[in-house]
C-alpha cells in the first residue's frame, strides 16, 4: 500500500512539473535556436520545417503567423542594451543601421502583442519612410511625448516591445555576432 501511495504521489508531482514547464515554455517562449544580437532576439527556425516543438506550441497558442525562413526574420526587443525593460513613460532612442535587407519594418506592441492605440495612429516605421542622416544611419525616438524626426508614440504604457522584421535578408540561423548583422542600438535617455 505504501509503495502504491508513493508511486501515485511521484506521478502527480512529475505530471505537475511537466505540465507546468510546458505551460511556462508555451506562454513565455523558449531560447531554443535563438539568435541574440544586443537587445534583439530572433528565432529564425520558427518559419521553417525545423521548428522545435515548444516554438510550435507557442505559435499555436498565440495564433501568430511566423515569417518563413526564406522570406526573412523577426527580431524582438523587450529591453534596452543595458537590459532595462522598455517603459512607455521613458524616452528611448534607437540609433544606427539595420542588417542588409530589401525591406524592413519596425513596429511597437504592448506586452500582450497588440498595437498601442495613439491619436496619430502611428505604430511603426518602414525602411522606405524613415528619415536618415547623410551617412545612412538613423535615429528613432520612442517616447510618450512628441519629438522631432522619427518618433513612435508609446502613449505612456507600462511595458512594450519592439519588433524589427527584415525581409529578403541574409540574416538567419547562421548569424551569431553583431558584426555580421549590425542591429540598431537601444538606449534609455530619460525616465521619470
Amino acid at each position: 500500500m505504501r509503495l502504491l501511495l508513493g508511486s501515485l504521489i511521484a506521478m502527480v508531482i512529475a505530471a505537475c512539473v511537466g505540465l507546468g514547464a510546458t505551460w511556462l515554455t508555451a506562454t513565455r517562449g523558449t531560447a531554443f535556436g535563438a539568435v541574440a544580437i544586443g537587445a534583439w532576439t530572433a528565432w529564425p527556425k520558427t518559419g521553417s520545417t525545423d521548428i522545435d516543438p515548444y516554438a510550435r506550441a507557442t505559435i499555436a497558442r498565440s495564433g501568430e503567423l511566423p515569417i518563413g525562413l526564406g522570406d526573412g526574420v523577426a527580431f524582438y526587443a523587450w529591453s534596452d542594451d543595458a537590459r532595462r525593460r522598455l517603459d512607455g513613460r521613458c524616452d528611448i532612442v534607437l540609433t544606427g543601421t539595420t542588417p542588409p535587407a530589401r525591406f524592413w519594418t519596425l513596429t511597437l506592441y504592448d506586452a500582450d502583442g497588440r498595437l498601442i492605440p495613439n491619436p496619430l495612429e502611428r505604430h511603426g516605421f518602414t525602411s522606405q519612410e524613415i528619415v536618415r542622416r547623410t551617412d545612412g544611419t538613423f535615429e528613432i525616438s520612442v517616447a510618450p511625448r512628441a519629438r522631432s524626426g522619427n518618433w513612435l508614440p508609446t502613449a505612456g504604457v507600462d511595458r512594450y516591445m519592439l519588433v524589427l522584421r527584415l525581409y529578403d535578408t541574409p540574416v538567419g540561423v547562421a548569424t551569431r555576432q553583431g558584426r555580421e548583422a549590425p542591429m540598431p542600438a537601444i538606449t534609455t535617455r530619460s525616465c521619470p
